[in-house]
């Protein structure tokens, strides 16, 4: 990120080379429509630093959830990055997956009036109105993934910051389908809430299934939080025992999923996104998870802050900014989640409950 001049460790040899390959790759376009551009766009004249700094900015960040590998990692990029301008985080919400908690937290920190907030909103519609307050109060909001309905760039927001979600469902499909018999089934769990990133994740998963496996019959159970997940699939299977396949939208929810399937003799096989801790030890272990459509939570992170930053010292931004996924499998699992942000290779791939 050139933004705060602060640059990306060297990435470990075999995975640099994919991540040149992917970089121009991006399959998904914005929520208007928008062509994606790449974080290093996002770049701060000389003496902005110097002037950032002696501002002392205060930023907000506001999240679906802060407790998930990549809320974490995600929490790590925006704060490093930040560091590096002077800027302090003053706040860190939870909302727990709850459009009403996060209305409410919208409301106090426009009281607190942060120079920038930092979100991924929880909904579409039922928060939008919430949003537009936050650029009206004339606080920079830097979205992240999703952008609620009816809110513009330059209007409501300054830029959304995003992986490629489209492509990681693609990515997710193509890792699934080998372990797919002909003329088998696959179940999507999908994310009932309005919200753009899973429903790309989706669309661009159902499409590249209908176009490269016609054979393949498609069905989908939606779950409002991670943990009904796990509570809805048993029963799902019970009533559908030939399901050959599923694709859950995010790791969350697939590790509820996992610790139902653990105890079954006979399960389908799996693909998500997202390269967390548990997902990565099961994917490692290779029985159920056979692929897994990452994204990169630090840099991301790192981005949105250089993209308040960059709104802050008045220079235009992209509306839409966008991260390549990664495909990851038992081959290169270790490299990858290092990668993104886990930790030493290995640190995190022993086996886990679940499995």
């Amino acid at each position: 990120m050139q933004g705060i001049e602060n640059q990306t460790p060297p990435l470990p040899p075999e995975v640099d080379a994919t991540s040149m390959q992917l970089r121009h790759q991006v399959a998904g376009l914005g929520p208007h429509g928008e062509r994606p551009a790449t974080p290093d766009v996002i770049t701060l004249p000389p003496g902005a630093l110097e002037r950032a700094k002696a501002s002392n900015f205060c930023v907000s960040i506001v999240l679906h959830t802060t407790t998930s590998d990549w809320s974490m990692r995600q929490i790590a990029g925006i704060e490093a990055e930040l560091a590096h301008a002077g800027a302090v985080v003053v706040d860190v919400v939870d909302c727990a997956y709850d459009d009403v908690a996060q209305v409410a937290a919208i409301e106090r920190i426009i009281h607190k009036r942060p120079d920038a907030v930092i979100s991924i909103p929880v909904a579409g519609a039922a928060v939008a109105k919430e949003y537009r307050k936050i650029s009206a109060a004339g606080i920079k909001l830097i979205l992240l993934d999703n952008a609620p309905s009816g809110l513009l760039p330059e209007v409501d927001y300054v830029t959304v910051i995003s992986s490629d979600n489209f492509g990681l469902g693609e990515i997710a499909a193509r890792l699934l389908s080998p372990y797919v018999p002909t003329r088998g089934k696959v179940c999507v769990l999908a994310y009932k809430l309005d919200f753009f990133a899973t429903a790309q994740r989706e669309i661009a998963f159902s499409r590249w299934m209908r176009r490269e496996r016609p054979d393949v019959t498609l069905s989908q159970l939606k779950f409002e939080r991670p943990s009904e997940a796990g509570v809805l699939i048993g029963p799902h299977l019970d009533q559908h025992p030939d399901i050959d396949g599923l694709f859950v939208v995010w790791d969350e929810p697939a590790v509820e999923t996992l610790l139902v399937l653990a105890g079954r003799q006979q399960c389908p096989v799996m693909t998500t996104v997202d390269l967390g801790a548990k997902a990565a030890a099961a994917l490692a272990n290779g029985r159920i998870v056979k692929g897994v459509a990452a994204q990169r939570p630090f840099e991301q992170g790192r981005a949105a802050a250089a993209a308040a930053m960059a709104s802050l010292a008045g220079i235009a931004t992209p509306p839409w900014i966008v991260l390549p996924g990664l495909a990851v499998t038992t081959d290169n699992v270790a490299s990858v989640f290092e990668m993104v942000g886990g930790g030493p290779t290995g640190l995190a791939l022993s086996a886990i409950s679940c499995m």
